[in-house]
């Protein structure tokens, strides 16, 4: 019988479960995904070479899980913070520092690197995270057009260019904020 690490079964598997995704996250830093193995995995992570496939069957399970993990966060703390505010700008002000603040806390970024290396279904799992983000885009923008507070006339082209936006880059986030409340703000 495998030694759990925790006081219950449930608490053992999400400990591990959050190494995996800590050994995981610093592994993608150093290397490109098809060039990590599991067994590097449970080593960074302290486990034994096959007790991580007790958990995780491959390593596109581990991927999506990963991606599902900080989607949940990403969203859980999002929405905590659009709860308390309802004008429609300041409400794009807090999806926008959000979103620039979550590129420096969470591993929003791995999509491109994944792309074309994982199978159909796992891309598509992955997929999933990232409309999960787009819908409260969606829903902030339909929000304000309906408010009058936005004049958007295609509200998918907003989308895509708001996030282009959000981008990393050596913008500083006020200047990114400012650019994007002023092409959705409705004038005069």
């Amino acid at each position: 019988m495998p030694k759990i690490s925790a006081e219950t079964l449930a608490e053992h598997r999400d400990l591990v479960q959050r190494r995996v995704f800590d050994a995981f996250a610093a592994l993608m830093v150093e290397r490109s995904f098809d060039a990590i193995s599991m067994a590097q995995i449970a080593a960074a992570a302290g486990l034994g070479r096959t007790a991580i496939y007790h958990h995780f069957p491959d390593k596109e399970a581990v991927v999506v899980a990963f991606a599902s993990h900080e989607t949940d966060r990403y969203l859980a703390g999002l929405r905590a913070e659009l709860d308390s505010v309802t004008d429609p700008i300041a409400r794009m002000r807090v999806y926008v520092r959000h979103q620039l603040t979550a590129g420096e806390q969470f591993h929003m970024g791995l999509g491109m690197q994944l792309v074309g290396v994982l199978s159909r279904q796992a891309g598509q799992e992955i997929r999933e995270h990232v409309v999960a983000v787009e819908d409260v885009l969606r829903d902030l923008l339909v929000s304000g057009v309906e408010s009058g507070a936005f004049d958007i006339p295609d509200i998918p082209a907003a989308m895509s260019l708001i996030h282009a936006c959000l981008a990393p880059r050596d913008v500083p986030a006020e200047q990114v904020e400012r650019f994007i409340l002023r092409a959705l703000v409705t004038v005069g």
